[in-house]
């Protein structure tokens, strides 16, 4: 957790800290069986089997609650949070490489060889083509670039944006294929090689 961050945890209502008089108990592992018991009646039987009545539902009438055990909810619910910011973190996290209108053919090459390997960890890239002095005259020439560069990689991505000119570059953003990380991973495997 960065600096000014602010975690916001969802707080539930157990056993004794259930003010209602009833409620509507979940007894199936499937969310389609239920019964409405006093409170008071639900707490003793989820202390009978030694777990918590946990309430799940509190925005119905009457809440909704489960008999689990509250502590391996919890736990699996802070993994489910983790696993959500670390899904969001990556899919955010977009990647740049830079080229210019005279980039050679073999920096070309090079450039399209690490941008293959951002791919296949699953980051998206955006590529731009900067333009310095006269060059801006000739944006088609960067265009070209963009096109070459992307027919390159059209194996392991997918255009997400057109090419759009921004200020003096020209942009475009490339997406992994969906699958890419599993097929790579699988083609590895049958011939040895590691990426």
């Amino acid at each position: 957790m960065g600096y000014g961050e602010i975690k916001i945890q969802k707080k539930y209502r157990v056993n004794s800290n259930i003010i209602v008089s009833n409620v509507r108990v979940i007894t199936g592992e499937n969310s389609q069986e239920s019964v409405v018991l006093d409170t008071g009646e639900a707490i003793k039987l989820a202390a009978n089997s030694g777990l918590d009545l946990v309430e799940v539902g509190p925005n119905q009438t009457p809440p909704v609650c489960r008999i689990m055990d509250y502590g391996r909810f919890k736990y699996i619910q802070g993994k489910k949070d983790k696993e959500s910011q670390k899904a969001s973190r990556a899919a955010s996290k977009v990647k740049e490489v830079r080229l210019s209108p005279v980039t050679s053919e073999n920096d070309l090459k090079s450039k399209m060889k690490i941008t293959k390997g951002l791919l296949l960890q699953g980051a998206k890239v955006r590529v731009f083509v900067r333009f310095r002095g006269r060059q801006n005259a000739h944006p088609n020439v960067g265009m070209k670039v963009l096109q070459k560069f992307a027919e390159g990689l059209s194996d392991y991505s997918k255009l997400e944006s057109a090419p759009s000119m921004v200020g003096r570059s020209i942009n475009i953003v490339l997406t992994p294929l969906p699958g890419l990380k599993n097929k790579i991973t699988n083609e590895n495997i049958e011939t040895g090689v590691s990426v």
